[in-house]
């Protein structure tokens, strides 16, 4: 994938598909930062990957808020000299219906699903436009086109991703 040597945040890869990812890159070659909202939440998945000598490092930061976000740009930052590829893996699918599920949790979930890979997005393109490359990724479901009645809130937020896509796209 050309990947050797390149710096790669992947966004909730402290467990499942996040950590698949960061595993996947760095067998390519790729030096990945595997994110953990929380301190500690990485580190199983960062001494995993260490013990077959792949270049991991750990990074945390709540990137649910402004300031958790800021905190692992920070941190990335002090790893390595920006991000070359940025992944928004992070997501969560939260149960609920139409009737049940109340506002707080559609803004709760699109804080979650969305406005988090867009403050990376905010924090790391800047860098990626001064070095002339970089790759911004964002991790959507089969469930944005094609969504259930059940967890609305979930599929209007990841439906929102191809066209975020898109419009970062065409700016960048």
């Amino acid at each position: 994938l050309g990947l050797s040597g390149r710096r790669v945040l992947v966004t909730g890869s402290w467990r499942g598909t996040g950590a698949g990812i960061a595993e996947f890159l760095a067998r390519e070659g790729a030096r990945v930062l595997v994110h953990g909202l929380q301190p500690g939440q990485n580190e199983d998945v960062c001494a995993r990957l260490r013990a077959d000598a792949l270049d991991v490092t750990g990074v945390t930061g709540d990137i649910t808020t402004d300031r958790g976000a800021e905190q692992l740009i920070d941190e990335c930052h002090a790893h390595s000299d920006g991000v070359d590829v940025l992944i928004n893996n992070y997501g969560v699918a939260e149960g609920g219906d139409w009737l049940s599920t109340p506002t707080e949790d559609w803004v709760g979930i699109y804080q979650k699903n969305v406005l988090s890979g867009v403050r990376l997005v905010h924090g790391f393109s800047p860098g990626m436009r001064e070095r002339g490359a970089g790759r911004i990724i964002f991790v959507g479901t089969v469930g944005s086109l094609r969504p259930n009645s059940r967890m609305p809130h979930y599929y209007a937020s990841k439906a929102v991703l191809p066209n975020v896509c898109v419009s970062l796209a065409r700016e960048l």
